[in-house]
């Protein structure tokens, strides 16, 4: 995480919670809140019961003096979160993620994210781009952001991934977007990273896997276009979904306008489900995500 220099938001944070449901829960966290002198901003939350009967909740709060107050609150906190049997995490927007990008010879997930962050609609800093080609370098380095080509394949694939490694930890990054990055990631890299990397892929999947799904999908007379944001995980594609989106296509639908609409879903829901993850909308349960738009 880096600082962030407005000095609006040292006062600004977040907390979410995930615990076993029961009366109250509502009622001690604004209670803590109020005798800290808080005022919650924005509340969402949402219950499970009675399936498994979890509770789940957002909340952004705003604090004088909260820097001074950290230590004192998360104390406090911590043997609340102890008698109700708490998962929970504190977020303060003065201290902003650092994300990482890796694509491939696609780019048009790597400049959408590049425009909303150059419009500041991506709480984050970019802090360097990888790719296994060389056709984002230009574009890239025009942002004032650092690139590192690094080529790839099975033969290398852990050495590769070493390096990469090495670059997220000298980069302090906090989040990895799959911007279109067409290599498997290894379990030991997913592993470094849990719930921290976040992947765009149409939905043809598992119907049209492999190469040209888009041609595939013309021949076969597809009626739906849509692309699926999920975090990764050891299991291809099988990782918690976080967002997704379709378009209906009919007959006239040649396979370039196929790929014309897949490519700006695409963009639309990896913006999507980037955007939520920073600003701390989505916890995970299980296989799946909760999340508070």
């Amino acid at each position: 995480m880096a600082l962030n220099n407005d000095k609006k938001l040292e006062n600004h944070a977040r907390l979410l919670v995930k615990c076993p449901d029961k009366p109250g829960i509502v009622s001690v966290l604004s209670t803590f809140l109020y005798k800290h002198n808080a005022n919650i901003i924005e509340s969402s939350q949402y219950s499970s019961d009675p399936e498994n009967g979890t509770f789940f909740i957002r909340i952004e709060y705003h604090c004088e003096n909260l820097q001074s107050k950290i230590s004192e609150m998360e104390n406090e906190f911590a043997q609340i979160a102890s008698d109700y049997e708490m998962d929970y995490s504190f977020y303060y927007l003065n201290k902003r993620q650092r994300s990482a990008i890796f694509c491939s010879k696609e780019l048009h997930c790597l400049l959408e994210l590049l425009w909303e962050w150059q419009n500041g609609d991506l709480e984050t800093d970019i802090a360097l781009v990888v790719s296994n080609h060389e056709a984002a370098r230009q574009i890239v380095e025009s942002y004032g952001i650092p690139f590192y080509y690094l080529p790839a394949n099975k033969d290398i694939r852990k050495q590769v991934e070493a390096e990469q490694i090495k670059l997220m930890d000298e980069y302090n990054v906090d989040l990895l977007i799959l911007a279109r990055y067409m290599q498997i990631l290894t379990p030991e890299f997913v592993d470094h990273f849990e719930n921290r990397i976040i992947n765009i892929h149409h939905s043809f999947l598992p119907a049209f896997i492999g190469a040209n799904p888009y041609e595939r999908a013309h021949k076969r007379g597809v009626k739906l276009i849509g692309a699926t944001s999920h975090y990764v995980t050891n299991e291809l594609d099988e990782g918690p979904i976080i967002e997704q989106d379709v378009e209906r296509v009919d007959h006239r639908a040649d396979v370039t306008t196929l790929r014309k609409i897949g490519s700006q879903i695409e963009r639309r829901v990896l913006t999507k489900a980037v955007k939520w993850h920073l600003e701390n909308r989505i916890i995970v349960e299980g296989n799946k995500t909760i999340v508070f738009h």
